[in-house]
């Protein structure tokens, strides 16, 4: 009786208790479908990670997530002005489309149309106008309907809508914030004091608190803007205080850039303390600002030919190593701020990793570069150092999750047709490699072919030989008539 070997079941019962997938099933998509063109949105967690950041691996699932811009630019004042400067759309429709419903999740609720008895048939009727407004593809459509909604009662969300398509400057939208935040603060006392009555209560809480938190934000970022920073400072540390919990919206992001303005590197080194945090997904702002503060600390006096001789210090191993991660994390950034690469606008959503998110940050952070003197120089003698570090970026990650291969497609399309998408920059192998490689093909397909078709290589061989020799012969015959006779016999016998 034929004897049975279970030690291919033991394997895989023991990788599967160790792993929680099975081998073929590991081997299937992490090396077969990548090069298939298969995108695996559901891959196991890479366990080792050499520095702990595990949720970066927890974000698989959602690895090519659209996300809101948090320094998204105003409509009316930033891309509008572009756009008649130019004649070019900054923004493309899908990104648009995204911040549509945007609007809808974040300044309606379903009982909109269910107000409490007590409350004004003008507030319903406003409620139910911006809720068509918001789903208006027309931007003069959505305007006319905010218009039309502030003639039914003081509304908040037809201010907000005002203030981001119809204002032409930042002072103008500054304006009109402030009105909404007056009417926002209204609803959202009325709302929190009745929030624990019913499903429908929280709903409307909910809504007046995105509400308020965006009008705040949106004065934070104008103040911001017309070169009150302090106040812009002040105003994102109060709503980071007041609602603690509403970490998605990145507000610390926010905040981030505007102590980079201030030149206040210890706020900003406390800061990220706080949120480059193990447990808390990462961004381009938090890599490649805790590399900016490294490199400060060693930038000014950086020298590569010294480095080269006497070896890298511990301060400018640091800034290296935070570089490297960094770059990493998002390979695109380098370029812009090393300006190898002309800026646009940024979109008003972005992608994690990709070439939107390079390009929202170095909109706004190339001035805090170039004012750190000598950084722009370390990060162009160390940048590109991380690709000969992680041999195989696609499949394997060194400090993060394997880069994703689905970011091109989702920049195309959030990103104007006019912009030359980045891509991962890819490793290039040496050209004696390339050689080598070919060489061995071409005498491997030589072999083949002689041993097949003999006689057939045979008189190709014999043909080529004669083509190559036939320029040889050619000198040779023209010499023995120009020698004499004596003198060619003697160089034919040496």
């Amino acid at each position: 009786m034929r004897r049975l070997d279970h030690r291919p079941k033991i394997f895989e019962w023991w990788y599967f208790r160790k792993y929680g997938t099975s081998f073929i099933e590991q081997v299937s998509v992490s090396h077969l479908r990548p090069l298939l063109g298969g995108v695996d949105n559901n891959s196991p967690n890479n366990s080792n990670t050499s520095n702990g950041d595990s949720d970066s691996n927890r974000q698989s699932v959602s690895e090519c997530k659209v996300w809101r811009n948090p320094l998204n630019l105003f409509r009316g004042a930033e891309y509008n002005r572009y756009t008649w400067v130019t004649g070019r759309e900054p923004l493309t429709y899908y990104d648009m489309n995204l911040s549509a419903q945007d609007h809808q999740t974040f300044f309606t609720c379903d009982t909109d149309h269910l107000r409490p008895a007590d409350a004004s048939k003008q507030m319903n009727s406003c409620q139910e106008v911006m809720q068509k407004a918001w789903r208006e593809r027309n931007p003069q459509a959505r305007i006319s309907a905010a218009h039309e909604a502030l003639e039914l009662n003081e509304c908040a969300t037809a201010y907000i809508l005002l203030a981001e398509e119809e204002a032409t400057t930042i002072v103008e939208a500054e304006k009109l914030f402030k009105q909404a935040l007056k009417a926002g603060e209204g609803c959202y006392r009325r709302s929190q004091q009745l929030q624990h009555h019913g499903a429908q209560y929280e709903a409307q809480h909910r809504r007046d608190t995105n509400v308020l938190v965006y009008i705040k934000r949106r004065l934070a970022m104008c103040a911001r803007k017309l070169g009150r920073t302090r106040e812009a400072v002040k105003m994102m540390r109060d709503l980071m205080k007041e609602f603690p919990l509403l970490s998605m919206f990145n507000i610390h992001e926010n905040l981030l850039e505007a102590l980079l303005e201030l030149q206040a590197y210890a706020d900003v080194q406390a800061v990220l303390a706080k949120y480059d945090d193990i447990s808390l997904p990462k961004s381009a702002t938090i890599c490649y600002t805790a590399a900016l503060l490294k490199a400060r600390a060693v930038s000014d006096k950086f020298s590569p030919e010294a480095a080269s001789r006497r070896g890298l210090s511990t301060a400018e191993m640091n800034a290296v190593e935070a570089i490297h991660r960094a770059v990493e994390f998002n390979p695109h950034v380098p370029k812009y701020l090393l300006e190898m690469k002309s800026l646009i606008l940024p979109p008003e959503h972005i992608l994690k990793r990709g070439d939107s998110e390079a390009i929202a940050y170095a909109f706004f952070h190339l001035q805090h570069w170039k004012r750190v003197e000598g950084a722009l120089n370390l990060l162009h003698c160390t940048w590109e150092g991380t690709f000969r570090m992680i041999p195989y970026p696609l499949e394997k990650g060194h400090l993060f999750y394997p880069y994703p291969i689905c970011t091109e497609t989702a920049d195309r399309e959030l990103l104007p047709s006019f912009h030359e998408v980045s891509v991962y920059p890819k490793k290039e192998l040496p050209f004696f490699i390339l050689f080598t490689a070919g060489l061995c093909s071409f005498t491997a397909m030589l072999a083949l072919l002689t041993h097949q078709f003999p006689e057939l290589m045979g008189v190709f061989a014999k043909a080529f030989l004669s083509t190559l020799f036939a320029p040889l012969n050619f000198v040779m015959e023209k010499v023995e008539s120009i020698l004499p006779s004596s003198l060619w016999h003697q160089l034919t016998r040496i």
